[in-house]
């Protein structure tokens, strides 16, 4: 569906917003990117630790929030 030329043209407030924010701050998207590694990306493990860290884990029980009865 083709829209009309008067539609083609229309920029939400929105996206001039983010247009204006970008061109202020060009270091925004790599500034954006250190953020998302410090906090998402992780250093891959090695097999060491996997295994320390499944050997670790303690068993949960199948639904946490009921207390075991006596």
């Amino acid at each position: 569906m083709k829209l009309t030329k008067q539609f083609s043209m229309y920029v939400s407030d929105h996206d001039q917003f983010i247009k204006q924010l970008k061109a202020q701050r060009p270091d925004l998207e790599e500034k954006q990117r250190e953020g998302r590694a410090l906090l998402w990306d992780k250093a891959p493990q090695t097999l060491a630790e996997q295994a320390r860290v499944r050997e670790s884990t303690v068993k949960q029980q199948p639904y946490v929030y009921q207390n075991k009865l006596r």
